[in-house]
C-alpha cells in the first residue's frame, strides 16, 4: 500500500493510542497526511509526531467526539491545514466490562455517546468537506460484539450495531457524491483499553478461544481500513469486514 494514498488527507478519531494509532501510522505509510483527533491532547501530539517520523504531515487536535461544536471546529481546522479531507476513520470508542443489570444509566449514555453519537458527529462534519469535493472514504470501526453479541458489553454491542446500520444506510445516500462508507468489525484487539478492562485471566481465555491462538493487533485492523481507503475499493461501499482470527464467522 506504500504510496497508494499520496496527496490525500485523513482524519482518525481516537488516534492517540491503540487501534487508532495503528491506523494513523498505516495511513501515513500509505502516503496520507494525518489529522490525529483524540480527547487526550498529549496522546494526540505523540501520535502526530510518530506520523511525522514517517515523513508525512500531521496535525494533533484535542476533541471529545461527543461535542458536536468542537468536532465541527476541528474538522474545519483540519481542512484549512491540509486543504482537503479525503478519509475519515471513526475509531474513537469506550466501554466498561460489566453486567447490564448492575450498570447505571449514566454509563449507558456515555457508551452510546462515545461509540455512536460520536460517529454521527464526525461523519456529518466530514461530509461538509467531502460532498462538495465529490470524493471521500468513511470507515467506521464497529465490533463483532455488534454482530453476534458479547456478555458484559450489552450496551456497547448495541451502539456498535447502530454503527453498522447507519453506515449501510449512509452508503446509499452518498454514493452519488463519490463517497464510500464501510465498516471494519474487529473482535478482541490487544490495546491499552483492553488491558485496563480485562484481567490477565480473561485475556488468556479469549486467546485460547481464538482459532489463531492470539488476540487481534492494531495493525490487523489497520490493514482492513487501508483496503477500504485504497483505489481498488472504489466500488465497495456499505460493507462490513470482520477482522477476528476466525473466532466469529457470521455471514
Amino acid at each position: 500500500m506504500t504510496g497508494a494514498l499520496d496527496g490525500q488527507a485523513a482524519l482518525v478519531t481516537g488516534g492517540g493510542q491503540g487501534i487508532g494509532l495503528g491506523i494513523a501510522l498505516a495511513l501515513a505509510e500509505a502516503g496520507a497526511d494525518v489529522v490525529v483527533l483524540d480527547a487526550n491532547s498529549t496522546a494526540a501530539a505523540a501520535a502526530a509526531a510518530a506520523v511525522q517520523g514517517r515523513g508525512r504531515r500531521a496535525l494533533a487536535l484535542a476533541a471529545d467526539v461527543t461535542d458536536l461544536a468542537r468536532v465541527d471546529a476541528a474538522t474545519v481546522e483540519a481542512v484549512a491545514s491540509f486543504g482537503r479531507l479525503d478519509v475519515l476513520v471513526n475509531n474513537a470508542g469506550w466501554t466498561p466490562n460489566e453486567p447490564f443489570a448492575g450498570s447505571a444509566p449514566e454509563t449507558w449514555r456515555r457508551i452510546v455517546d462515545v461509540n455512536y453519537i460520536g460517529v454521527l458527529n464526525c461523519t456529518r462534519a466530514a461530509l461538509a468537506a467531502m460532498v462538495p469535493a465529490r470524493r471521500g472514504r468513511i470507515v467506521s470501526i464497529a465490533s463483532d460484539a455488534g454482530r453476534v453479541g458479547t456478555p458484559r458489553e450489552a450496551v456497547y454491542a448495541g451502539a456498535k450495531a447502530a454503527i453498522i446500520g447507519f453506515s449501510k444506510s449512509l452508503a446509499a445516500e452518498v454514493a452519488r457524491h463519490g463517497i464510500t462508507v464501510n465498516v471494519v468489525s474487529p473482535a478482541t484487539v490487544d490495546t491499552p483499553l483492553l488491558r485496563g478492562m480485562l484481567s490477565p485471566e480473561q485475556i488468556e481465555r479469549r486467546e485460547r478461544a481464538n482459532p489463531m491462538g492470539r488476540l487481534g493487533r492494531p495493525e490487523d485492523v489497520a490493514a482492513a481500513v487501508l483496503f477500504f481507503c485504497s483505489p481498488g475499493a472504489g466500488y465497495v461501499t456499505g460493507q462490513v469486514l470482520s477482522v477476528n482470527g476466525g473466532v466469529v464467522r457470521a455471514g
